[in-house]
């Protein structure tokens, strides 16, 4: 039987404890049907997490009972920002979706020359990377920043220790020794718009020492290249 997980500003430790966040309350009353006596996970979005059980509900809270508090240990051992162009709406709420469930650390939307997107629905994406992140296990939720323009991205990638820059004209499996380094703290990963990368853009990485890298013999759409190069730079295929 699956136990639900919700990641909230809970207050992890072990008792009593009533819930009134209203979308809370309606999702656990209509969505999900929780009854009483069921159990489910809390995580305070810090990596702490405590095995609860529900025990009554009230007009206007849910009260459940921590029994057991632990760690989450299921995120990635790097750091890795996702850089993504804006992508047609659903293509980019399944990027932000899926690179939460293989374990981004963070997603910068931004806008290159060929981005035909300009804006994002932000409050709809952090829905949607909370809902991907109580899915997947995980003990935080990933950071979305506003959107910002090419130029600023490039430059705030100073602060990563690799900056991969993937496109088809890049050399295929080049990031491995790269992210397999004992060292790392911050991995910064930039994925292009439908158009692809311009050449002013590609000359612009190179001179900022970025790693030029392809995914592979074939073009992949830009939500699919942001969903693979996530998952083989944080699990170092």
């Amino acid at each position: 039987m699956k136990i639900h997980r919700f990641i909230g500003d809970f207050n992890i430790k072990p008792g009593s404890l009533k819930l009134k966040d209203k979308e809370l309350l309606n999702q656990f009353r209509s969505v999900l049907k929780l009854k009483v006596r069921e159990k489910i996970i809390l995580c305070d979005g810090k990596m702490n997490e405590g095995m609860a059980e529900i025990k009554e509900y009230g007009k206007d809270y849910i009260e459940v009972e921590i029994k057991e508090v632990g760690v989450n240990k299921n995120e990635p051992e790097k750091q890795v920002i996702l850089y993504c162009s804006i992508l047609k709406r659903e293509n980019f709420e399944l990027v932000v979706q899926k690179a939460t469930e293989i374990g981004i650390k963070e997603i910068v939307p931004i806008i290159t020359e060929r981005t035909v997107k300009l804006d994002i629905r932000k409050d709809r994406l952090e829905k949607i990377i909370r809902e991907a992140a109580e899915q997947s296990g995980r003990g935080t939720v990933p950071v979305l920043h506003e959107p910002i323009d090419f130029g600023k991205a490039v430059s705030e990638t100073d602060k990563n220790s690799v900056k991969i820059f993937f496109d088809q004209s890049g050399q295929i499996d080049r990031h491995r020794k790269m992210v397999n380094q004992p060292v790392m703290s911050k991995v910064g990963i930039f994925i292009g718009p439908e158009g692809g990368w311009t050449s002013k853009e590609i000359k612009t990485v190179r001179i900022a020492g970025f790693q030029i890298v392809s995914l592979g013999k074939t073009t992949l759409r830009a939500e699919t290249a942001a969903i693979v190069g996530s998952y083989s730079v944080i699990n170092n295929l």
